[in-house]
């Protein structure tokens, strides 16, 4: 009886923090993940086998807890189980698009690249989009050359992730929040 206490005592800390999460306070966020991150990546662990993807699905899962914390129904059922069907729905989505990518390590042999112009050489064509090239200069280079890959090579993330050898979560999660970058940047 005193767990059963201490876990609705739980679940109504992580419901309350869910709420302060919809309106935007990431202190309460810090606390969910404080308190459960390590099941959490668990959790993804038995999924993925492997510790840095793990923790990258456990990254995107609360970004997704934190973005979408407003549709969280404490009716339909406990916190815990929705944070870690996202948890868990975000590694088999890693899990699926992984077997795309792992199939091939090396793009260049399939002629899958195009040497005539590098997505950096593309940034500086753009004349007339002044604004976007300060903004995408103000990103890191790494992240900068993932979202042009992405936009002007017309790659999908998860060959961005097998050209650049990083984990297709990573690489997902870096293109948002690059684009959330230009956003603000740009407006």
């Amino acid at each position: 009886m005193e767990q059963q206490d201490k876990d609705n005592s739980q679940d109504g800390l992580l419901a309350g923090s869910l709420a302060r999460c919809a309106q935007g306070e990431q202190q309460a966020l810090r606390l969910i993940y404080d308190s459960e991150a390590p099941t959490m990546v668990g959790i993804a662990m038995r999924v993925l086998r492997r510790r840095d993807m793990a923790e990258e699905c456990v990254h995107d899962a609360f970004l997704q807890i934190f973005q979408k914390a407003g549709s969280f129904d404490v009716s339909r059922g406990s916190p815990r189980a929705w944070m870690y069907t996202i948890v868990r729905n975000r590694a088999l989505n890693i899990v699926r698009g992984e077997a795309r990518t792992d199939l091939v390590d090396d793009f260049e042999p399939m002629g899958l690249t195009d040497d005539s112009e590098n997505p950096e050489d593309a940034m500086l064509r753009m004349s007339d989009t002044r604004a976007l090239k300060r903004c995408l200069e103000t990103l890191a280079p790494v992240r900068r050359k993932i979202l042009l890959l992405a936009y002007t090579d017309g790659l999908t993330h998860g060959e961005i992730a097998g050209k650049i050898g990083m984990p297709l979560g990573t690489v997902k999660s870096w293109i948002r929040r690059s684009l959330l970058s230009l956003r603000e940047c740009l407006a």
